[in-house]
């Protein structure tokens, strides 16, 4: 059984499920995911676009889909138990179905740590009790858990395999539709519909002043697995605006841009790899956000700036999240070459900290060993 989230998550499924096949022909999948899953192969028992939600309040709004979905994965753990439980990301879901495993007697496999080095560092005890091994995306991550006894292996950041352009940029440009002469910006709104519903106002708003300020922009967003035509519509047909929507071809999209307006999450990675100069934004809920600010214990919220060690990448974050602060430091990735410079500088550095390719395939090695 193999568990992810949201539209990441079950892009790294995917990737694992094909891997172990690999190895293994006759592996049946089934589990909790999305179209990359199910094009993979796995039976998709719960659809991972109606779980992707983040934040307290959100949560609760959506609390009885997500019963329904954990009912079903648990009742099917007993049924028709796995001989492994893969779980990826999605933490306060996925521990608790890791709790059901462990009773049932199925070995468990977490895949991207829970956060547990950032907030509530004092999980990493209930974490031990459930899994029996961890795969970790980051060096840093391993003494964490080995001080706290749980088995854990690093097995490096599948973006490193994932994140490979093909193009250069004017090419990219001209294979999107857009003109190469002219400068990109890229509005990466998220992927969950509540991301949308927040971020992408505000980011349409900033990217009105940067076309007032330079009306030689083009702009481009590429529309998330997760997503369909319709969900961002209302948003671009009233903008007032040219948006070229892409989908499915995201680090092209990347290639194509000169500045990305991105919300905080996996892609801030992707666009760090890529050597793309952006500037990372997100709200949430007021309580949420309270919430949060409280209890998190790291400097940083951009996964690269984490990793980094430092703030390569502003952050506007609730308040500061507005359209004339988003707007300005795009204005200064454009028009200050020292300063984007030295952002790509950041990102080459943090690259090597990653260390080399291959992570799924180390995955799925690892999960052939604990099927054993």
């Amino acid at each position: 059984m193999i568990v992810a989230g949201e539209a990441s998550g079950e892009m790294y499924g995917a990737q694992i499920a094909s891997a172990i096949r690999t190895l293994s022909p006759d592996t049946r999948f089934f589990g909790m995911g999305g179209n990359c899953m199910r094009e993979a192969g796995v039976e998709t028992l719960v659809d991972a676009n109606v779980m992707a939600v983040m934040g307290l309040v959100e949560v609760v709004a959506h609390l009885p889909t997500i019963i329904n979905g954990f009912n079903t994965l648990k009742n099917k753990l007993h049924t028709d138990p796995p001989d492994l439980l893969i779980l990826i990301d999605y933490p306060d879901f996925n521990l608790r179905l890791a709790k059901v495993a462990k009773k049932a007697g199925i070995k468990v496999l977490y895949f991207i740590s829970p956060q547990v080095w950032a907030w509530r560092s004092h999980r990493v005890h209930g974490i031990g009790r459930v899994v029996d091994m961890m795969a970790v995306l980051f060096p840093f991550e391993v003494p964490f858990y080995q001080k706290a006894g749980v088995p854990v292996t690093f097995v490096g950041h599948p973006l490193l395999d994932l994140v490979k352009p093909t193009m250069r940029r004017d090419e990219a440009l001209a294979s999107l539709g857009l003109d190469p002469q002219r400068r990109c910006v890229g509005l990466f709104p998220g992927s969950r519909h509540a991301e949308v519903k927040k971020l992408l106002p505000v980011i349409l708003d900033a990217a009105r002043i940067l076309k007032e300020r330079m009306p030689d922009l083009q702009f481009v967003l590429p529309r998330a697995s997760s997503l369909k035509e319709e969900d961002l519509a209302p948003y671009l047909s009233g903008a007032g605006l040219e948006v070229a929507v892409i989908a499915g071809r995201n680090h092209d999209v990347m290639t194509a841009c000169d500045a990305v307006i991105a919300a905080s999450g996996t892609v801030v990675m992707e666009l760090a790899l890529v050597g793309v100069p952006h500037v990372i934004i997100y709200k949430m809920s007021r309580f949420t956000y309270e919430v949060g600010k409280r209890v998190i214990n790291v400097p940083h919220i951009g996964i690269s700036n984490i990793v980094a060690e430092k703030r390569m990448v502003q952050e506007l974050l609730q308040d500061e999240a507005e359209p004339l602060p988003i707007a300005n430091e795009i204005d200064a990735l454009l028009n200050n070459p020292g300063y984007a410079a030295a952002m790509r500088d950041d990102f080459a550095a943090m690259r090597v900290k990653l260390g080399s390719g291959g992570a799924l395939g180390r995955v799925a090695r690892l999960a052939m060993e604990m099927m054993k």
